[in-house]
């Protein structure tokens, strides 16, 4: 009976540090079960953020902003100027603003999301994606049309040729007014086989002159379809405008693609007061040498990250900062996308002019300085505005 008592008392010891023995089991199983659950919560909240554009101080710009201001003003009243003006120093925006209106028969206002169509500066980045083909190893500079399209009817124009306007190509614009038959305005896939039916003479063999060529550019873009598989718009879209954080930048080809909410149409002035809207024509589907459409903000994102390597090498950079030659050894002043001053202000460059919209983009070495100009109502002075705004931010920037 003793005996019997003494081993109810061990066995109920036992099961008491047994007890506690599995609380604290899983107690410490509880713990750990948190601990894997917090890893990738912290991963997730250490995600970097979008860097955000840089600007200069108030106290830098006051003087800038208030001159700018009243010249946007000035020549919205006086010379019809609907549009938007970046100006950036040292890669710190010195001054953005925009003026007028975007929509004449609603009567909204221009906005910092509004696009507008580059016209010809939409050509660097034609350039460019060439030259992330080249980097890649997928195309040599040296390439000619030929080897991707064996019917292009121009031999031995190569991919140089084309980058920097000595390719003397006929002009596709005259070839689409007067050759396609069809009641949709043509594709660069569509204008590419016309070209080999068409029977139009180029203007020279290639390399012997400088002929600014827009038909080179659509060929540039062409060839980037064909090497990559896809559209040009989309190969714009994953390879430069999404790494470059240009969210508001796309490709479009009238007829093919949608009107998007904030693009802006092309206007002229009729009798000095009434906007009439500039309808789109037979070659307004063709993309590579104009068509590209962005904000103010998002060409500067453009030009900062071209400049800083984001998106090229610097070997790459050079060759599209660098004047073409002939094949007379005669320079040019024109690079990949870009014209070239070195005898002047020392300016990169490239202004652009199409259907209303009047376009500009300026990096001026020596200054180290951006400007860029986007309007969309045929305004004609942009050259003469261009030299304004860099005096204005000379004078008066830190002053």
């Amino acid at each position: 009976m003793h005996l019997h008592k003494n081993n109810k008392i061990l066995f109920s010891i036992l099961f008491f540090f047994l007890c506690i023995f599995l609380y604290i089991s899983t107690t410490s199983n509880s713990k750990n079960t948190a601990t894997v659950i917090e890893i990738p919560l912290k991963e997730v909240a250490e995600i970097t953020p979008p860097n955000l554009l840089a600007r200069h101080s108030k106290k830098d710009t006051e003087k800038v902003h208030f001159k700018l201001d009243s010249l946007l003003k000035r020549i919205h009243k006086r010379h019809d100027f609907n549009g938007a003006i970046l100006v950036a120093k040292s890669d710190k925006i010195v001054y953005q603003n925009q003026v007028g209106t975007a929509d004449f028969k609603k009567k909204t206002a221009l906005k910092k999301e509004s696009t507008f169509q580059l016209a010809s500066v939409s050509k660097q980045f034609t350039a460019a994606a060439i030259m992330l083909l080249k980097e890649r190893d997928q195309i040599k500079l040296t390439d000619t049309v030929n080897t991707y399209f064996p019917d292009f009817p121009y031999e031995a124009v190569t991919i140089k040729n084309l980058l920097n306007h000595t390719a003397g190509l006929p002009k596709y614009f005259w070839i689409a007014e007067h050759k396609w038959e069809a009641n949709k305005a043509p594709t660069n896939a569509e204008m590419i086989a016309l070209l080999a039916t068409s029977n139009v003479q180029r203007f020279f063999k290639p390399g012997r002159n400088f002929d600014y060529s827009n038909t080179g550019y659509f060929v540039l873009a062409s060839i980037v379809e064909k090497i990559s598989g896809t559209s040009f718009s989309s190969f714009l879209e994953k390879n430069i405008f999404e790494p470059l954080q240009m969210k508001n930048s796309y490709v479009y080809s009238f007829e093919n693609d949608p009107v998007k909410e904030g693009q802006l149409a092309g206007y002229r002035l009729h009798r000095g007061w009434r906007h009439l809207k500039i309808h789109s024509t037979v070659n307004d589907a063709i993309v590579g040498d104009k068509n590209v459409y962005t904000t103010i903000e998002d060409l500067y994102k453009w030009t900062l990250g071209l400049n800083t390597g984001k998106l090229l090498t610097q070997e790459s950079l050079d060759l599209m900062y660098s004047k073409g030659k002939t094949v007379y050894g005669r320079e040019i002043p024109y690079g990949f996308g870009f014209r070239i001053d070195t005898k002047g202000a020392n300016s990169i460059y490239h202004y652009g002019k199409w259907n209303g919209f009047s376009t500009g983009l300026t990096k001026y070495l020596d200054d180290d300085l951006v400007i860029i100009v986007l309007e969309h109502t045929s305004y004609n002075a942009i050259k003469s505005l261009n030299k304004k705004i860099k005096y204005i931010v000379t004078e008066n920037f830190g002053v």
